[in-house]
């Protein structure tokens, strides 16, 4: 067998094919979907992405004949290691290769190495670049394409990454159903519901389409503080805020949004995000020249929507009040023609979420993991 070279991407032609690899390791997988080139590009640091103010990257790409075989990036967040200073660690994302264990084995070898030059021993991943963007690693539902801003893959890789010795940290699913299934919640919720009601008084209301970019980062400053409490969470920095709401002002439909407020104050807001996936398809993942027409002009036909988060502040959890901003959704969406709804991700560790999905009687659909490798996992 030929040898394999793992070398760090450094020139534009190796970042051309660090960023096109995946059109060829999927090219007969119809349930694949590709990534929306730009956004792809600013999230391994090959244009510009606020995360990487702090966070530093280096990718890498493992040639066999001299043709591109599989990648790897190294992420060194020290965010994550200030928050969690008892779970110092390395981050490694944006993983694809060929079914050979050699390639796999090289490329976790050089991304390992960089980033214990970087002081970091332990590592964890697939994480593209952090938990507030693309994470996990598929190995449960390969037969439905990935819905928007969710992961996809192999299903070998996950043989890849265990014989090398990494080990699971932590599951993600995704939930989904007909829409119609959370017309009737379960009596239980709705005396919650009506409780909630009647206790808060609270006010919903949509995204103001008139200071939009306002309720959006409104919104992003509700998501930094109702997480801080999560598995592995660091908040999104003031400048990935702005960023994001930027980006996101193109994609949220205010019909699907919800924002509650109580006493004026908004104190928890959930949106949905339609499932862009199927366009991004056509266009092949090319917003320009025309990709972006069609994106915009043909998003009426879609009929899924993705459920991504359901934000409350801390001291008003556990009263109802996701229940109450998500109920003000179901009626909006069915009006806009929608069909399916999906739930994700939920951490296993979740349970309040869980056990709500299952009571409301969504199947889990997809399951993602995160691994961790310690450094006395191989020889």
């Amino acid at each position: 067998m030929s040898s394999v070279l793992v070398k760090p991407v450094a020139t534009g032609r190796e970042k051309k094919q660090f960023l096109e690899l995946p059109w060829t390791i999927y090219r007969d997988v119809p349930q694949w979907v590709p990534p929306l080139r730009m956004n792809q590009k600013e999230m391994v640091n090959f244009s510009r992405c606020p995360f990487y103010d702090v966070a530093s990257i280096q990718t890498f790409l493992a040639y066999r004949d001299g043709v591109p075989c599989g990648r790897i990036a190294a992420i060194d967040n020290p965010e994550h290691n200030r928050r969690y200073p008892e779970d110092q660690r390395g981050f490694l994302g944006f993983f694809e290769s060929i079914d050979d264990q050699q390639v796999a084995h090289q490329l976790f070898d050089a991304a390992r190495h960089w980033l214990e030059g970087r002081g970091h021993r332990m590592l964890r991943g697939p994480i593209n670049p952090s938990l507030n963007y693309e994470v996990g690693l598929l190995i449960e539902g390969f037969d439905l394409p990935p819905t928007f801003m969710m992961t996809y893959n192999r299903p070998y890789y996950q043989r890849l990454w265990e014989e090398y010795g990494f080990t699971k940290a932590q599951d993600l699913y995704a939930f989904a159903g007909n829409v119609t299934k959370l017309e009737s919640p379960d009596p239980k919720y709705r005396l919650i519901y009506d409780e909630c009601l009647r206790r808060f008084q609270p006010k919903m209301r949509t995204l103001d389409r008139s200071r939009f970019m306002d309720d959006v980062r409104m919104f992003l400053d509700i998501y930094n503080r109702s997480l801080v409490s999560t598995w592995g969470f660091v908040p999104l920095s003031p400048a990935e805020v702005d960023h994001l709401a930027k980006a996101l002002r193109y994609l949220i439909i205010p019909e699907m949004t919800c924002v509650v407020e109580i006493e004026g104050r908004p104190v928890a807001a959930v949106f949905g995000l339609l499932d862009y996936n199927p366009i991004i398809k056509q266009i092949d993942g090319r917003l320009f020249p025309f990709g972006f027409l069609k994106l915009f002009f043909k998003r009426r036909h879609i009929r899924r929507v993705r459920l991504m988060s359901t934000n409350i502040l801390p001291e008003y959890q556990h009263w109802g009040l996701g229940l109450v901003a998500t109920s003000q959704l179901i009626p909006k969406g069915l009006e806009m023609g929608l069909e399916e709804a999906e739930f994700s991700w939920v951490l296993e560790s979740n349970h309040l979420s869980r056990k709500t999905l299952e009571r409301a009687g969504i199947d889990r659909e997809k399951t993602y993991r995160v691994f961790d490798y310690l450094p006395n996992s191989i020889g």
